[in-house]
């Protein structure tokens, strides 16, 4: 039986690592393996920016990749988390009752879906406005350039 206050919080929690799509569809899911490739790329892109400083071209494409990732995983919390117990259970449990445990809605699936709500959208907003004021300060930079 698949529990949907775990997948919720390995959503939020381990989400990047795509261990919720491992917890609910196995090892053998595909876009569990391809979440860590744009987790990679951010982690990488604010390794750049902290050896080459932010005027680094490739770090500011690189690093909303990672915050994407990370308000994508937690809104996918957030939908687990206010899935019906009924259809979480047809779902991911299909071979038990409509009404199974797994699938119900306590106080700690609640608080992942707070806490996802809360992350994600800051999370999500600081990627935005990261990647607006770089590509701005880049246009910026080059109207200086062709204009001297």
């Amino acid at each position: 039986m698949k529990n949907k206050t775990l997948a919720a919080w390995l959503a939020f929690l381990g989400g990047p690592l795509g261990l919720h799509r491992f917890y609910l569809h196995g090892l053998g899911d595909w876009v569990g393996w391809l979440l860590p490739i744009p987790t990679a790329l951010g982690l990488y892109g604010i390794e750049r920016a902290r050896m080459f400083g932010l005027d680094d071209g490739l770090s500011w494409v690189l690093i909303p990749f990672l915050g994407f990732t990370i308000a994508a995983c937690a809104l996918t919390a957030i939908v687990y988390g206010l899935m019906t117990p009924e259809k979480w259970n047809a779902r991911h449990n299909p071979q038990g009752a409509a009404d199974a445990p797994a699938g119900r809605t306590g106080w700690l699936t609640i608080g992942a879906v707070v806490v996802s709500l809360f992350i994600g959208a800051t999370v999500l907003m600081a990627s935005i406005a990261f990647s607006f004021q770089r590509y701005f300060e880049h246009q910026v930079e080059e109207g200086r350039r062709m204009s001297q």
